[in-house]
């Protein structure tokens, strides 16, 4: 049995390993890609390659990761412009979400911008990128230009409320920013739950065998107050998302453990069998 245990992670580590090169293969194939098409009109072609790029990825996780994918709630998806308001475990949280929904465009920090070319792309795609060395004016500036870029438009965007990938059975306090932007384009939020941090941790470099589902809820409609809107939004990723885990794990549910946000951009990594450290959400 000790030796089975010992192969099973070693044959676990080799797969995150072999992941791992394969991911950055394919981000450095489409990136080069992507190039000629930068100084193009319009961002069909580049929109293109970085679908069939998160495709491709998708790929990556389900035959070497060992990673498949379920979608849930498709039909939750509106017509039109939205806000899609995520639950963030996993770096690969991303890659399932984005193939699924059209003309989407996201929320991301400036620090993408750091890689060779990266920059490039993302403004050719319409991402609302947040300067986050200018201060809270500039942050919430870049937001409001990025937002009524969207508006006009008639784009979807994809926005992590938690703004920290959270460790599964914990979560960080969903921040405002999310109702601001729903407000100012007069378009529902569609929460979506996930359960990959099970499989895919953070960003971890081992993957774990299993299924990962992503599932679209119910819209929130705009208008609402902003603290009624946050309740409501917290209690529908997490409640589902802690079903999602469960299901999962052949568990019951259990509600996640709020903790408080990292410090100075540090990864979060507190022990799931110690939640007493934190206050329960």
């Amino acid at each position: 049995m000790r030796y089975l245990a010992s192969t099973s992670r070693k044959l676990t580590l080799m797969r995150g390993i072999l992941f791992t090169v394969t991911y950055y293969l394919l981000s450095v194939i489409y990136v080069l890609a992507s190039l000629p098409f930068l100084v193009l009109p319009g961002r069909g072609p580049v929109s293109i390659i970085i679908r069939s790029y998160t495709r491709a990825m998708n790929l990556n996780l389900r035959f070497i990761g060992g990673i498949s994918k379920e979608v849930r709630g498709r039909e939750n998806l509106p017509d039109g412009a939205f806000v899609v308001a995520a639950k963030h475990q996993s770096w690969g949280d991303g890659y399932m979400i984005y193939p699924e929904i059209k003309n989407l465009a996201f929320v991301t920090g400036d620090h993408l911008e750091k890689f060779p070319l990266v920059g490039g792309i993302l403004r050719k795609l319409g991402a609302i990128v947040i300067d986050t060395c200018g201060g809270g004016d500039r942050k919430a500036e870049s937001l409001r230009e990025g937002m009524e870029t969207a508006r006009k438009e008639g784009r979807r965007v994809l926005i992590y409320p938690e703004g920290h990938l959270a460790p599964v059975d914990y979560h960080f306090r969903y921040k405002p920013g999310v109702w601001h932007m729903a407000e100012a384009m007069g378009v529902p939020v569609v929460p979506v739950a996930t359960n990959i941090g099970l499989f895919w941790k953070q960003q971890e470099t081992r993957k774990t065998p299993g299924r990962a589902i992503i599932a679209f809820l119910e819209p929130i409609p705009p208008g609402l107050p902003k603290d009624e809107f946050m309740a409501r939004l917290t209690d529908a990723v997490e409640s589902r998302t802690a079903t999602l885990v469960a299901e999962a794990r052949g568990a019951q549910p259990f509600r996640a453990t709020l903790i408080p946000d990292p410090v100075n951009g540090s990864q979060s990594r507190p022990t799931s069998d110690d939640p007493a450290a934190f206050s329960k959400a």
